[in-house]
């Protein structure tokens, strides 16, 4: 790891006059799950530091008549003990279930884990954000490819967004709150992520100054059924195949409002309108769900490795929706 400047400010404003100019210059410590690992492997190399576990105002979990906010330093642990998200938001639940550490349930806050870096081997190998060999072609569609994207891959970025909260949340509507030196802005959850184009470019719409201090989900939203559904390899610390989150009204046994996001299969959470706009007005049952899953993979593109993630993909959706049927928010 290599040596670095390390600022603990106390409030949002330190925090923010901390950060410098530059994400190379900068990085900011929240959990550190994911960070800490990524400066041992020098695949990144801050000179600075800046830990905001001690700012009180990024914490907490705050329900009311606008909706529920959702501080950016809140842990796992916290956000299933809370009685809320357990009554009406099951999808979130159980995407914190998947996450089956105690220590990082502890330790990881929903901020980092809407910010962490790609699960790309070759990115934490030491080839970039978009590996390329000395000839300028792309290493991933020619190489070991099969955890990486089935979606998006006509451009350079091949590997997947791993947030484990984006898919639930960007299917309830959420948007994240930015704040920086200019000032707080909202974004929608699914905007504020976005695919590189360069190893220089990050994967959300962060500026070098900015910090995500909370995320919301609108009170419309806790009268949604709602579901989350992982595919796994096997049932210990590791992240899923891919994952299905839906958010859905039923009006008299039909569907009259639905969002299907999708979780590891792009370089960002995966939204799928056309499953959503195919779902308005169905009945949902085994053959409306099995319909919406393969109009959700309609647009898959899968790699010379991992055609197998658009069935899994299909799975997913298919048994979130069902379950959505069946439970309710």
């Amino acid at each position: 790891m290599q040596a670095f400047e390390y600022a603990n400010p106390s409030t949002l404003d330190e925090a923010l006059k901390m950060l410098g100019s530059s994400w190379l210059e900068a990085e900011i410590l929240a959990g550190g799950t994911d960070l800490l690992s990524l400066m041992k492997n020098y695949v990144v190399a801050p000179r600075r530091l800046v830990n905001i576990k001690g700012i009180a105002e990024l914490r907490g979990i705050r329900a009311g008549r606008e909706g529920v906010r959702i501080g950016a330093l809140t842990t796992v642990q916290e956000l299933l003990d809370e009685r809320t998200i357990r009554s009406a938001f099951p999808s979130l639940v159980q995407a914190a279930q998947g996450i089956t550490s105690p220590q990082i349930r502890n330790m990881g806050t929903v901020g980092g884990d809407l910010c962490q870096r790609p699960r790309c081997w070759y990115f934490r190998y030491g080839f970039g954000l978009l590996p390329r060999d000395e000839a300028g072609k792309a290493l991933v569609p020619r190489g070991d490819n099969r955890y990486h994207a089935i979606f998006a891959t006509d451009g350079p970025a091949h590997f997947i967004n791993a947030s484990s909260f984006a898919p639930p949340l960007i299917a309830l509507g959420a948007k994240a709150r930015v704040t920086g030196p200019r000032g707080s802005r909202e974004v929608e959850l699914e905007k504020f992520y976005r695919i590189p184009k360069s190893d220089q470019e990050r994967e959300t719409v962060l500026q070098t100054d900015e910090i995500l201090t909370e995320v919301s989900i609108p009170a419309a939203s806790r009268a949604l059924r709602n579901q989350t559904y992982e595919v796994r390899q096997r049932m210990l610390l590791d992240w899923p195949l891919v994952t299905a989150s839906v958010a859905l009204r039923l009006d008299a046994g039909r569907v009259s409002a639905a969002r299907v996001a999708l979780g590891h299969v792009a370089p960002v959470p995966w939204l799928s309108p056309e499953t959503g706009d195919w779902l308005q007005a169905q009945p949902l049952n085994e053959q409306t769900a099995a319909q919406a899953a393969e109009m959700a993979v309609v647009r898959a593109f899968p790699l010379s490795k991992n055609a197998y993630k658009v069935k899994l993909a299909r799975v997913a959706v298919k048994r979130a929706l069902l379950a959505a049927a069946r439970g309710g928010a």
